[in-house]
């Protein structure tokens, strides 16, 4: 804050009410502030408690990458999630095209509290290697995701506060504002456009460590399955810096599979085909 300085002393009386109105005000605005803490954070709970219950589930997902000049490649991947009971999701992608990435495998161990653990599977190497917390801002596969936007987002890994409510398209959203707990996270804060009906994420912006706006990602196409969990269809990140993009088509669910926690572990990422 730029304080300018004063030509003469501030006679005693201002300073006296000064100090008055400061003590009048400062609770109030602590307790608005409290408020939208409160708020955002109850929205952000029913969002995260509407999304549980699933199970586990299987799908794939076509990842088109674009350059600034609208160039494009593709990758196919194949996904696998198990909810764990207590914790953070376990979820692992296996990427089957084009041919140079075929094989490789990436393994998240999803957490409520402190970071997410990650690995990956190089099939040139043979040999996982583990994605550290500190190098989770890294771009994912050469995306505009990084490998921190592939984990669950948890509520407790930060704090919210709820700005507004507002149209976003033909729907009315919630706008929330969320900033990482963990000081390895790439990003200083997120707005978060919720739909007020369902509490699906519409949008999501994303500010880099000096607070610029760095990344949005919109969700389209959702659609409702087990007649309760929405998913979306199209999920669209824009890098606002370097003009690329990358959007995840995401089809063929299945629910109630027979996985089991030990198809998420170091040792069945090996084994990935």
């Amino acid at each position: 804050m730029i304080r300018a300085s004063l030509p003469h002393p501030m006679p005693l009386w201002c300073g006296i009410l000064a100090a008055v109105f400061a003590w009048t005000a400062e609770p109030s605005a602590v307790r608005a502030d409290s408020d939208a803490e409160e708020a955002g954070r109850k929205i952000a709970t029913e969002s995260r408690q509407r999304q549980k219950g699933f199970g586990n589930f299987t799908a794939n997902l076509t990842m088109v990458l674009r350059t600034k000049r609208g160039q494009e490649s593709r990758r196919q991947v194949r996904l696998k999630t198990i909810e764990v009971e207590g914790d953070g999701d376990r979820t692992i992608f296996v990427f089957d095209r084009p041919r140079d990435v075929r094989g490789t495998g990436f393994l998240v161990h999803a957490h409520k509290d402190g970071p997410d653990e990650q690995w990956l599977y190089l099939p040139a190497l043979k040999r996982v290697k583990r994605i550290s917390s500190s190098k989770q801002s890294g771009s994912f596969m050469g995306s505009e995701f990084s490998y921190e936007d592939m984990g669950a987002v948890e509520v407790e890994k930060f704090r919210h506060r709820f700005l507004r409510d507002e149209a976003c398209g033909d729907l009315r959203c919630s706008v929330l504002e969320r900033i990482p707990l963990s000081k390895d996270s790439g990003y200083s804060r997120q707005l978060v456009w919720l739909d007020k009906k369902e509490l699906r994420s519409i949008k999501i912006q994303y500010f880099d460590r000096r607070g610029a706006h760095l990344k949005t990602m919109a969700v389209e196409d959702y659609e409702k399955y087990l007649d309760r969990f929405w998913r979306g269809g199209k999920i669209t990140m824009n890098n606002h810096l370097t003009g690329k993009s990358t959007v995840l088509h995401w089809s063929d669910y299945e629910f109630g599979t027979d996985l089991d926690l030990g198809d998420f572990t170091r040792t069945a990422l090996k084994r990935v085909r």
